[in-house]
């Protein structure tokens, strides 16, 4: 491991873009569809790493909710949640804001609080095991109608003091925030905060939904706000957080390269970029894996690395006084290896 190398796994950080179902590996998918009788359509972990080839986002959500076919029980989940807690503590990751899909597993007839119930198990072990404090968002999927998030949100209400937020995501192209406003106002009045995906592929006009339509606390990925200097402006002005995922982006071909990301054009624009890891089981590296990859890629420093990590934490639910424990170890991490 090089200097660089220890510094990243060593830099206390925030993960806030993480699909807990993207973190299913193909040996646990391999493991549950065993425990559950269930049948995939792979005959061994190396088929299903073979299938990670994508072309765009559909390609990549078609295998993705294949996948979670194997997800039954609260074991389950609880078992998905502590795998991916234990591969990021050693990361250096304290804190995480992890996203979940409802209505993938309702629609299959795996009930809410399956869902729930084993994905706060896990998250309650993870901090007794690691020290690793999370929080859950709900996330309603686009590609199905508003009635249907209604429903789900609804399905939610005896967890919704376990629940931080509500978040947008799935098939981005030809499903506009726009189309969710009333339930994330909805959502709003329980006092939940709200995040959404936008200009991963879909244009900036996204974005402005998102920020004046879904009033979002958190942008979700937000690339191609780059595309319009006014929206940047607004972005960087309001201290905006955007959850960037380098590795996604160029394993669903929204960047040509690593080496093109314009992670460090974020920075230079003044906007309050982060780095996640957004599915790392697909899309090949947790969070250490997409800071060493904008560092090789983009040449980024330490000091540059530190700043995207104090962003995760200016940009996380977490309250003042948290967030200030974390920047002060933050700050005594990197003066300690200047």
């Amino acid at each position: 491991m090089t200097d660089l190398d220890a510094f990243i796994t060593g830099l206390p950080k925030a993960e806030l873009h993480l699909h807990i179902e993207g973190s299913l590996e193909p040996e646990l998918m391999f493991e549950l569809a065993r425990r559950n009788h269930v049948e995939i359509p792979f005959a061994s972990v190396e088929e299903v790493r073979d299938a990670y080839q994508f072309s765009n986002l559909q390609d990549f959500l078609d295998i993705y909710y294949a996948g979670a076919d194997v997800l039954r029980t609260e074991e389950d989940f609880r078992d998905l949640a502590l795998a991916y807690f234990d591969r990021v503590a050693a990361d250096g990751v304290v804190h995480a804001e992890i996203f979940f899909d409802p209505q993938t597993h309702t629609h299959r007839g795996v009930p809410f609080g399956v869902v729930a119930n084993g994905l706060l198990a896990g998250m309650s072990e993870a901090e007794a095991r690691h020290g690793l404090t999370s929080k859950l968002i709900l996330c309603f999927l686009r590609h199905l109608d508003e009635e249907d998030a209604f429903r789900t949100l609804s399905q939610a209400q005896p967890w919704i003091d376990r629940i931080e937020g509500v978040g947008l995501d799935s098939s981005e192209v030809g499903h506009p925030p726009a189309k969710f406003e009333r339930v994330f106002a909805a959502a709003a009045a329980m006092g939940l905060k709200r995040v959404a995906h936008a200009g991963e592929e879909g244009p900036p006009a996204y974005v402005y939904e998102a920020l004046d339509l879904l009033k979002v606390d958190r942008l979700d990925h937000g690339n191609r706000s780059l595309e319009d200097p006014q929206l940047v402006a607004r972005l960087a002005r309001s201290s905006m957080t955007l959850t960037v995922c380098p590795l996604s982006n160029v394993k669903l071909c929204n960047v040509a390269s690593i080496d093109a990301h314009p992670i460090d054009r974020m920075l230079e624009l003044g906007l309050r970029a982060t780095i996640n890891s957004d599915d790392p089981a697909y899309f090949g590296g947790y969070i250490a894996d997409n800071y060493r990859a904008v560092a090789g890629g983009r040449g980024l420093d330490r000091r540059a690395l530190a700043t995207l990590a104090r962003n995760s934490f200016l940009g996380s639910f977490l309250p003042d006084d948290a967030v200030a424990h974390h920047l002060a170890r933050l700050d005594a991490f990197v003066e300690a290896n200047a």
